[in-house]
């Protein structure tokens, strides 16, 4: 039997490998294209969308002005627990919320309340993701490691460290903890580092009441003394404040009642800690212009 000569022998191997694989032809012996990509299933989706639906999810209850839950939807790190599918086929999970110690403190007397809140509501995002659905949302406290607890339980006992601070409204939780001191916004956090480091002297969060028959117990942001003056501070445009300019002046009526300047800011001059050092740089201003006009 005579050979193939080389260029015979190659269309040879083509042609028998073009047979092989039917209507799929090798051209120069490349490579095959690689296959479509198939379509995820649902639950795949939902998994990898499952942080911006917790974003979506926070957003809602920031409308509805409900401070607990947006507290702790955006302190959490959630964890996604799959419980498997039922006789249906519907694959069920549990969410589970580990939150900051001071945020599960704020809410643990309505806690089965606010899981059960936020399991109802969850059902409207993930109405697109056929199949899936969920059981339970469970707030716990993060673990943390101190070898100091019982001494500082202790000390609670003997009245250390009990402040009514950030503690009037339960329907506005302050979840956030610095120096010992409860805020509600990270805004709050960034005045009171500025005004800290400008030697002023201010309260942050306190009590204030007013007795007879014009009752009033209110929580300002911040109240500031200096050289005779008091100035109260009040950050507005967080998504935990919903009262209108109406009803924010109807609140601090009892300081302009005594004399107070009670002065409005955009909590958004207060995002980061290098503005918030502009406001403070402002708010000094501010007292020196009032102590001129005495």
């Amino acid at each position: 039997m005579a050979s193939l000569s080389k260029p015979a022998h190659r269309k040879f191997l083509e042609e028998v490998v073009s047979q092989l694989l039917g209507s799929q032809r090798v051209v120069n012996c490349q490579k095959l294209p690689p296959p479509e990509p198939q379509e995820l299933p649902p639950e795949a989706i939902f998994e990898s969308n499952f942080d911006d639906l917790i974003g979506s999810f926070a957003s809602i209850f920031a409308h509805r002005g409900s401070a607990a839950a947006v507290a702790v939807l955006s302190e959490a790190k959630v964890t996604l627990e799959g419980k498997g599918c039922d006789h249906d086929g519907d694959r069920w999970y549990d969410a589970w919320l580990f939150v900051p110690q001071v945020v599960f403190n704020s809410v643990a007397d309505r806690i089965g309340e606010l899981e059960n809140e936020l399991r109802d509501g969850f059902g409207i995002l993930v109405r697109p993701y056929y199949g899936v659905c969920f059981d339970k949302f469970i707030i716990q406290p993060k673990n943390k490691h101190d070898p100091d607890w019982r001494g500082k339980a202790k000390a609670w006992l003997k009245g250390a460290g009990v402040t009514n601070q950030g503690r009037v409204r339960s329907d506005n939780i302050a979840p956030y903890e610095k120096d010992g001191l409860l805020f509600r916004s990270k805004a709050e956090i960034n005045l009171y580092d500025a005004l800290k480091s400008r030697g002023i002297t201010f309260a942050p969060l306190p009590v204030f009441l007013r007795g007879g028959d014009t009752y009033r117990r209110i929580e300002p942001d911040f109240v500031i003394f200096q050289s005779g003056k008091v100035i109260v501070v009040e950050l507005h445009g967080l998504p935990f404040h919903h009262e209108t300019p109406v009803e924010a002046h109807e609140r601090t009526t009892m300081f302009y009642w005594e004399g107070a300047h009670v002065e409005p800011i955009d909590a958004s001059e207060c995002d980061t800690p290098e503005k918030a050092l502009r406001v403070a740089s402002q708010i000094q201003a501010l007292i020196r212009k009032l102590l001129g006009n005495k």
